[in-house]
């Protein structure tokens, strides 16, 4: 998240909170995607890793895209931490410097495509004179968790030292891992609810076509994706496959009560980040809390605070799909062109639902601990989820299809599509394929992953 939200309009009732929510509805014609992605950074000279200080670090490549873009500096104590565009896009860093892009809300697949190669294009000039490169891994394969820098975002240092408690793997979340998020709108509680539902019990099929993250501390881990599976031990209270969101009446309450369930990370007053780590936001709405007594909420609480959860479907004003590791252009487009595909068309949203509406909440459980370690070869209901991503790929291809947004060439949004269909046809993911070549020409060294799996 590129910067916190400031809007000081004070939060008394749960309605407040529910009405937050149903304020992001929007007209089918409005509908928009925004496209996330991360991207870690080297030194192209050693492999080693960018710090935020220097002469060639973090902050470095923030000024000198700056200038690139024309962007403007977003602060934090005085740290420039990202940039914000005119229209609507974002770059923010990561807690270990994993570069990110928020995109604008873009009208199609081939408007997101334009953005991300106009935004590539600018990094690559930024960083260049820096020596900087880009690694296209879900997981940054080299450096150990200590060997990794810190950026000096306040909400991280509060995270930082929250997350042990919660959790075995939070840190590594937090300082290694890189993804790539599909945000996509809603007309209704009713269409939030639909989405949300196909959304979720798909996400691990997209997990196992986006594997990307084979090797940790210099050798292979054992898994496909080894992001997903670290997700899994960073903080039960806030991450999952949210199995309240299959419940009769599931809608904006329910995530509401969950929402305020899960513990607090912080409370921003001006530029100042208050570490209110485990406190409750039903005490801030009371002006109960103990570390800022009297002190009540507001929405900018509401909406940091709804950004710091971390389900595999998330619900702001918007739903975010957070279960790919990232991987290079091609695939980041794929990631774009499947959800849309499937979510905003009718006709394919509901053979979506047909596909997955028999599938029990230990079901889907059961493939979201087996896909980080065995991707496609995963099964449930007695099929692969070889045979099923086929399956949501070919309904993807024609929810694209029907919508029929075209480029200059006459192409529609189904193009992108192809990579994903080309690891179904073979089997193999790219976790896989980059396994190969480590145990083939790579003679065991994750040290070609610096000029082979690059943006």
């Amino acid at each position: 998240m590129a910067r916190d939200t400031s809007d000081t309009t004070p939060l008394t009732t749960r309605e407040e909170l529910i009405a937050w929510f149903s304020a992001g509805e929007k007209p089918r014609e409005r509908f928009a995607i925004g496209t996330e992605h991360e991207k870690i950074p080297f030194y192209t000279k050693d492999h080693a890793p960018v710090p935020y200080e220097g002469e060639r670090g973090i902050r470095a490549l923030l000024e000198n895209l700056g200038r690139e873009t024309g962007w403007e500096p977003i602060l934090d104590a005085g740290n420039i931490i990202g940039l914000a565009g005119q229209e609507g896009g974002a770059i923010s860093i990561e807690p270990g410097g994993q570069f990110e892009l928020s995109g604008a809300p873009l009208p199609d697949v081939h408007a997101t495509v334009a953005e991300l190669d106009a935004h590539l294009t600018a990094v690559k000039r930024a960083a260049q004179p820096l020596g900087i490169g880009f690694l296209d891994l879900g997981m940054s394969p080299k450096w150990t968790r200590e060997a990794t820098p810190l950026m000096p975002k306040s909400r991280y240092r509060i995270m930082r030292n929250y997350m042990p408690k919660v959790g075995k793997l939070g840190l590594d979340m937090m300082l290694r891992t890189a993804t790539v998020q599909v945000n996509v709108d809603f007309a209704s509680e009713a269409d939030m609810v639909r989405k949300m539902r196909v959304s979720l019990a798909l996400q691990p099929i997209a997990t196992a076509l986006f594997a990307n993250s084979p090797f940790t501390d210099g050798r292979p881990n054992g898994f496909l994706s080894r992001r997903s599976e670290i997700w899994r031990d960073t903080d039960a209270d806030r991450t999952g496959m949210l199995a309240f969101a299959f419940d009769e009446g599931f809608g904006y309450e329910a995530y509401v009560d969950w929402l305020l369930d899960v513990p607090m990370y912080f409370v921003k007053r001006g530029e100042t980040y208050h570490d209110v780590a485990g406190a409750s936001f039903r005490d801030l709405m009371e002006g109960r809390l103990a570390a800022l007594p009297g002190e009540r909420a507001t929405v900018s609480d509401w909406a940091n605070h709804a950004s710091t959860v971390f389900p595999e479907v998330r619900l702001k004003r918007f739903l975010e799909m957070r279960g790919a590791d990232v991987g290079g252009p091609a695939m980041i487009a794929a990631q774009s062109a499947f959800w849309v595909g499937l979510l905003y068309d009718e006709a394919a949203l509901g053979a979506a639902w047909d596909l997955v509406r028999g599938w029990s909440a230990c079901e889907r459980e059961s493939i979201r601990a087996a896909v980080p370690r065995i991707g496609l070869n995963a099964s449930i209901g007695g099929r692969s989820l070889g045979a099923i991503a086929a399956e949501a790929l070919a309904i993807a291809r024609s929810g694209l299809q029907a919508r029929a947004r075209r480029d200059g060439t006459g192409r529609d949004e189904a193009i992108y599509l192809q990579p994903l269909e080309a690891i179904v046809a073979a089997g193999r993911s790219q976790a896989e394929e980059r396994l190969a070549a480590y145990e083939g020409p790579w003679e065991k060294s994750v040290e070609p992953a610096f000029t082979a799996c690059i943006f």
